[in-house]
């Protein structure tokens, strides 16, 4: 590993509810939640005031409701947050070398080199004032040689502040904190971990890696690395998308077949109009479907590449009839497609014409100018809320823009 590498981890504090606040100063001080507001709803993210009564990104909405009660909570707003981010990016953009945009609101910035001229935790310094002076957004980082290091200084520096690990103290940085800071470490892991009498990240450091290998495989020698401070994974500019995918929750489980069938056309036709957007033709179609009682079922096929709604749609469709076979309550469904490729949509000599691909092209044209619903199907009416986001921008999907109180 090259250890005069410096490596940036960057992280918006709370983004979602720090958007709002610099929209809403009454909401300054208060607990925020945001995220989906109906019983089946997930808080997306929370305030510091709100963590204070146990609330963490991910739990149920009601859940959260019970616990603070007094907290105030939106739906949000994909366009105010993607617009903040655009913001932030543009910034470090003028700023660095070179930086990996890996979610709405976190950076990895690479400043190798930047030593001999500037000093990287000046110039990472300097970066995250003119960020909060120009933006208002907090902002936390974390400086070391690599990515894990970087990103466990971040979470320990926040709220709103900064650190930087010297090289040769990774170890002794690391070894007090608990295993759930190593990234990778989900929830499950943890307890394993815990189960076997390991908390701390010191007690895997002094394992031999081949234990941590015999107990969880290949993830264990990777979370042995990374309690070890190594980590060679490079910071990358731009990642090819393998795949898309969307789903849909329902607020109440259905057996409403016009409504089943309406969004699943919705979901599909949006996802395929994406493809178009960004250039991309699939060949492998998923679709999934989950029961009230918590059974999930996907069925795949292979298809000739395409993005032509009249190809995949049908393949979906049949997917759907294959897989409802239970007569349940439906609580998901989701369709998702992969094997992506760069290129146009290829005319099919055989059942192509010139009318199907002017129509393809007048659809998307109105789309890109008046938005992804001005052009729909009308068995897809119903559904209010598919996907307003472009998939091949490097953006994640941000919260639909239902903003409530």
């Amino acid at each position: 590993m090259d250890q005069n590498r410096h490596i940036v981890h960057m992280d918006l504090d709370t983004f979602f509810v720090s958007c709002e606040r610099l929209l809403d100063s009454r909401l300054n001080g208060k607990a925020v939640l945001i995220g989906g507001t109906t019983d089946r709803g997930v808080v997306a993210s929370c305030s510091y005031e709100a963590r204070k009564f146990g609330i963490h990104s991910a739990m149920p909405m009601r859940m959260a409701k019970q616990l603070c009660p007094e907290a105030i909570v939106l739906r949000g707003n994909a366009g105010i947050y993607s617009k903040f981010s655009n913001m932030v990016t543009d910034v470090i953009k003028e700023s660095v070398p070179l930086y990996e945009k890996t979610s709405v609101d976190e950076f990895y910035i690479d400043l190798s080199g930047m030593d001999r001229f500037f000093g990287c935790n000046q110039l990472a310094t300097e970066l995250r004032t003119r960020i909060i002076k120009e933006t208002g957004l907090p902002i936390s980082f974390g400086l070391s040689i690599n990515k894990t290091v970087s990103k466990i200084a971040t979470g320990e520096a926040k709220p709103n502040n900064q650190i930087q690990i010297i090289k040769g103290t990774e170890k002794p940085f690391l070894s007090p904190l608990s295993v759930r800071k190593i990234p990778m470490v989900g929830e499950v892991t943890y307890r394993t971990l815990c189960d076997l009498g390991i908390k701390q990240i010191k007690t895997i450091q002094e394992m031999p890696i081949e234990m941590m290998a015999r107990v969880f495989g290949k993830n264990g020698m990777v979370i042995w690395k990374k309690a070890n401070g190594i980590d060679n994974s490079p910071v990358v500019q731009y990642t090819e998308r393998k795949s898309i995918s969307t789903e849909r929750t329902f607020d109440k489980d259905t057996t409403d077949i016009k409504k089943l069938e309406g969004i699943i056309i919705a979901m599909t036709e949006n996802l395929i109009y994406q493809l178009r957007r960004g250039n991309k033709l699939t060949a492998c179609v998923t679709f999934k479907i989950r029961y009230s009682d918590f059974q999930t079922y996907t069925q795949q096929k292979r298809i000739p590449y395409s993005a032509s709604d009249h190809k995949i749609l049908p393949v979906v469709m049949d997917l759907y009839k294959n897989l409802y076979q239970r007569r349940l309550l439906v609580r998901l469904v989701g369709v998702r497609f992969s094997h992506l490729v760069e290129g146009g949509q290829q005319i099919d000599l055989f059942d192509d014409n010139d009318k199907i691909i002017n129509l393809y092209q007048a659809m998307d044209k109105m789309r890109e100018r008046y938005g992804d619903r001005a052009v729909i199907k009308a068995s897809g009416m119903g559904a209010k809320s598919i996907s307003r986001w472009n998939p091949f921008t490097g953006e994640p999907p941000p919260l639909l823009p239902n903003r409530r109180r």
